[in-house]
């Protein structure tokens, strides 16, 4: 284990309360974030593991949506409240809130079901991709600057990511498209709970998605005065991965307007296996942009 593990774990290690009115109720711990923000794939990846908590064993999350309300502040605790909505024959549904200083920072919906037999099919995973080994590293990239978010994201975040055909971290290089694509993988060994890979999937599915949004227009993340936040976050989970091997995570970003950007996103194993689907929207706003 590492440190960026063992927070992450921590991270997802939720306290029971032992209090239930009409809905349980949990508390987790917040990440330390450079900006002084929650990073929004935790507090996504804590609610699902709060709605975990209170469903069968036998039943699987298989899809969520979920709107940010307010940003999250690292220096205090998040409670969740978690509402019971159904139990059918073979779904159940959860509604969890995020709370800081009796406020909801996340509203989130999850589903879940006890697997079962059906049609199968995906889309295919695109084949012309270099593999992640032969692409440079965060750390390689930007790891030598002396800045307290070039740091975190080098060297104390729990995923390794790693970009196709190249970072928007300073600056965007090559053709300005809506498109690129990932590889990502857990910096060390993760438990063999599917659950916890479901959870921290959702986590890092959060850190890239508006890319597209923003190499579109030929913009890093450095542009001084650029104002991204993720406003909602959807996902659905096909089939079990770990997120401790390397995934694929391919993106799109279909459209932008009014200050905000919609990204779509499809994430394979090395295999090709599809794992999970995601879209979000977020507000972005470009200063001068028009």
């Amino acid at each position: 284990m590492n440190g960026p593990i063992d927070g992450l774990l921590s991270t997802l290690r939720l306290t029971n309360t032992g209090a239930r009115t009409t809905e349980d109720i949990f508390t987790g711990p917040s990440q330390w974030m450079p900006l002084g923000r929650v990073f929004g794939g935790q507090v996504l990846a804590q609610s699902l593991i709060a709605a975990m908590h209170t469903v069968d064993e036998a039943r699987v999350l298989h899809s969520m949506h979920g709107y940010f309300l307010r940003p999250g502040d690292v220096d205090h605790p998040i409670t969740f409240s978690v509402d019971r909505l159904h139990d059918g024959r073979s779904f159940s549904t959860r509604r969890t809130h995020a709370f800081q200083n009796g406020e909801p920072i996340l509203s989130l919906i999850a589903s879940f079901q006890t697997e079962d037999e059906g049609v199968e099919h995906q889309v295919d995973m695109p084949t012309d991709i270099p593999d992640p080994e032969t692409l440079p590293s965060t750390a390689d990239l930007i790891g030598h600057l002396d800045n307290a978010m070039a740091q975190f994201w080098s060297s104390e975040r729990a995923f390794d990511v790693r970009h196709i055909p190249s970072p928007i971290y300073l600056s965007v290089e090559g053709e300005r498209v809506p498109r690129q694509a990932v590889w990502m993988k857990a910096v060390g060994r993760l438990p063999d709970d599917p659950k916890q890979h479901r959870a921290a999937l959702a986590y890092a599915s959060d850190y890239s998605i508006l890319e597209p949004v923003l190499r579109a227009h030929g913009t890093p993340w450095a542009t001084p005065g650029l104002r991204v936040a993720s406003l909602d976050h959807a996902m659905w989970w096909h089939r079990d991965a770990r997120v401790d091997e390397w995934l694929l995570y391919v993106q799109e970003s279909p459209s932008a307007q009014g200050g905000r950007g919609l990204a779509i996103g499809r994430i394979y194993t090395r295999e090709g296996v599809l794992v999970a689907s995601v879209a979000q929207e977020g507000m972005v706003r470009v200063p001068g942009a028009h």
